[in-house]
């Protein structure tokens, strides 16, 4: 099979392509950048004959639709939704099975986190949502709509444990990428960017859809904020979360449910300091006068902030998953957790967000060349591995040393 990475030149789209290109049945991995020396850079740091390169500029929709008649399945790694809404319609519209790891898509995309989304002409965003559905089943499309870490391996654990319970009732995902302790000391917020940081602190101020007591209702990011204890493969650390956008899928595809949200998991003081951010104004989008000058507080605090959370010489990353599912099983109640501590790859220079994250879009991707996952349309993540596909997910992963633990508790 062949496999178009979009976004082939950043941490992601690399790590992607290079688990790809360890598959014998990928022939070809073509890398899609605007920039021919940043994809030259990668393509020369996977060193493997299957990597092309294709300087491209996803505006031009005839030169993209050209690429894609020559490739499988697509990949999006783009961190944006004007970017990554604009390649998938191509797809979509020209007959490419595609995966996307941003998941804004199902069905309804993300009212608030829009960015640039250029809306055909009469079509709502609810429309457009329903409308790239419909096309990708007319053109034999699976979108795969959002398969990496959360949403992805989340997603994944959290629907099998479903199926497994013969009713399940309340959902809480907890899962984040946090630096490793030692690197947390060496930076403010206790943070350090594994991921386009501007798209965190979007997630951190947005509103968002959780289910309570059986209904949808609206609630303000980084809210809920719960603190616990990871006492799993040997670790034994105090962590918090508290409420993100990260798996909307969930809202839809599962709606029987009395309760849901997902959670991002930081280090203790985190989202203190993230809530004094917000109370001061510093994440805020309306510009302000400072001298005659209007600036953005959000666009001033990343200038000041980000080089300070980039990694130092040493620093690695650790992405943790703690998810609960409680129901009915034979009569009881009862609960089934995963959890999961990866940690970085320090012998091949990838973090453990890369790796968990770009390594379930390969497999993802490679599942639908491989003719293992099949339905059209937008399917998430829950809905298609699944009896063997997820056996064989949980296999893939593991040969990848990530390693889940999954746990069932009778209550009471």
């Amino acid at each position: 099979m062949n496999v178009l990475v979009f976004g082939g030149s950043g941490k992601m789209g690399a790590a992607v392509a290079w688990d790809l290109v360890q598959q014998d049945d990928v022939e070809t991995v073509g890398l899609v950048g605007r920039r021919e020396e940043t994809l030259a850079r990668t393509r020369d740091w996977i060193g493997d004959p299957k990597v092309k390169i294709h300087p491209l500029d996803i505006q031009d929709i005839d030169a993209t639709v050209d690429l894609m008649a020559q490739y499988d399945v697509g990949v999006s790694t783009l961190p944006d939704r004007k970017t990554s809404y604009k390649v998938v319609d191509t797809a979509v519209r020209h007959g490419l099975h595609f995966v996307d790891m941003l998941e804004e898509y199902h069905r309804r995309p993300d009212a608030y986190e829009i960015e640039g989304l250029e809306l055909p002409e009469g079509m709502t965003l609810n429309e457009y949502g329903d409308f790239l559905h419909e096309t990708a089943i007319q053109n034999g499309v699976t979108f795969l709509d959002g398969i990496g870490f959360a949403p992805g391996i989340s997603n994944i654990m959290v629907g099998e444990a479903i199926r497994k319970l013969d009713k399940a009732e309340e959902v809480v995902a907890r899962v984040g990428g946090i630096p490793s302790k030692e690197a947390s000391a060496r930076h403010p917020l206790r943070y350090m960017i594994t991921w386009a940081f501007d798209h965190v602190l979007r997630e951190y101020m947005v509103k968002l859809n959780v289910i309570k007591d059986g209904e949808v209702v609206e609630v303000d990011a980084a809210s809920e904020l719960e603190r616990f204890q990871f006492q799993q493969f040997g670790v034994d650390e105090a962590l918090e979360c508290a409420v993100t956008p990260g798996m909307p899928s969930f809202i839809y595809s599962r709606p029987e449910l009395k309760e849901f949200t997902e959670k991002t998991v930081r280090w203790p003081g985190h989202w203190e300091g993230i809530q004094t951010l917000k109370e001061c104004g510093l994440l805020d989008l309306e510009p302000v006068d400072v001298a005659g000058t209007a600036i953005v507080p959000r666009e001033f605090l990343l200038a000041l902030i980000g080089p300070r959370l980039q990694p130092l010489e040493g620093d690695t990353d650790v992405c943790v998953m703690w998810n609960t599912v409680a129901g009915i099983k034979d009569g009881k109640a009862t609960e089934i957790h995963s959890y999961m501590w990866d940690e970085a790859d320090t012998e091949n220079g990838i973090s453990s967000m890369a790796r968990v994250t770009g390594f379930s879009a390969a497999i993802g991707a490679a599942f639908i060349g491989r003719g293992l996952i099949t339905a059209k349309g937008i399917v998430p993540p829950e809905d298609c591995f699944e009896g063997d596909v997820f056996t064989r997910f949980l296999e893939e992963i593991k040969n990848r040393d990530i390693h889940i633990l999954e746990k069932t508790i009778t209550v009471g």
